[in-house]
């Protein structure tokens, strides 16, 4: 098959299309024939050889966790599948890729909503889950205000929207540019950065019941601050967490008791309108180089996509 991969470890020139052997679905996996892949940070980092986890990769290396396409192999142990469907989801981050292929195996799944695009359905994956995590850690519900610290991200975009269907009022940071885009999801934008707590009072005189720091921009203390106690904010990106007493979401899928959970619920809402994934560009599979370069370019505000229905 072909593949989106890279040999050595460097900038986003070491990647290219090549050839690699299939992939086959053990138990409760399924394979897809790929039509899109997102660029996720984690891909970023394995790539340049910058993350811990890079260490644990044999090369060449397939990178891409989160995948669409049309089911093509079931493994054993799956039901509510079949051959034919169109599903997105990802792999299992302990494999740390393989997505970016003309075949994938997901170990995570949903139906593909209709009226979402191979693109959206291709970058949706990790994305929903860690959202999903986050707002059952902070266990958001009908009524609360909830502050999110990075709103118009790839991941930052879904909490807003997951979070406006739980019924809670939205509150979330960004550079002004990308204020309509917050309001768009469903949020009311303030400017991101240093001095949040007056902006936010000046906005509101209702309390913040809850704060999750997509951003990592070192505002826990604001966010503590503003929620009023540290057991009231998560962070997905601040690795000084413990310092401040506020809970780490790593968003994992895979290996978790809990199990993965969110995709089904976020493809009913975008069956209903309610749910989309922001998608800042696509790129055909032999410009997938480029697609990295993207992703890791300001302003972050929507999914990279790679293409694997186009190798040319």
């Amino acid at each position: 098959m072909f593949a989106v991969r890279f040999e050595r470890f460097g900038s986003p020139e070491v990647l290219a299309l090549g050839t690699a052997p299939e992939p086959h679905p053990g138990p409760r996996q399924v394979r897809i024939a790929v039509r899109a892949a997102g660029v996720s940070p984690v891909d970023l980092g394995l790539r340049a050889g910058s993350s811990p986890a890079s260490r644990s990769l044999s090369l060449p290396h397939i990178p891409g966790v989160d995948a669409a396409g049309v089911i093509d192999e079931i493994g054993d142990e799956v039901t509510g599948h079949a051959v034919g469907d169109e599903v997105f989801g990802a792999v299992d981050v302990a494999r740390l890729g393989g997505a970016s292929a003309q075949y994938a195996v997901l170990d995570f799944l949903a139906r593909k909503p209709h009226g979402m695009t191979w693109a959206e359905a291709g970058a949706a994956g990790t994305g929903i889950e860690t959202a999903t995590r986050a707002l059952d850690l902070l266990d958001i519900q009908d009524g609360m205000t909830l502050l999110v610290d990075g709103a118009a991200g790839g991941v930052g975009s879904m909490v807003v929207q997951l979070a406006v269907a739980r019924g809670a009022r939205v509150i979330g940071t960004a550079r002004p540019q990308s204020h309509g885009f917050v309001r768009e999801l469903g949020g009311e934008p303030v400017d991101y950065g240093p001095g949040l707590p007056a902006r936010i009072r000046a906005l509101t005189a209702a309390p913040v019941d809850r704060a999750l720091d997509v951003a990592g921009a070192g505002s826990l203390s604001e966010l503590t601050d503003l929620a009023g106690t540290a057991h009231h904010v998560v962070t997905l990106a601040d690795f000084g967490a413990p310092a401040h007493g506020v809970r780490l979401s790593l968003g994992r899928l895979g290996g978790q008791a809990d199990g993965v959970h969110g995709l089904a619920p976020a493809a009913a809402l975008a069956d209903r309108g309610r749910f989309r994934v922001p998608v800042r560009d696509v790129y055909p599979a032999h410009q997938a180089a480029r697609a990295h370069e993207a992703a890791a370019q300001p302003p972050r505000r929507g999914k990279i996509v790679v293409d694997l229905t186009r190798i040319r």
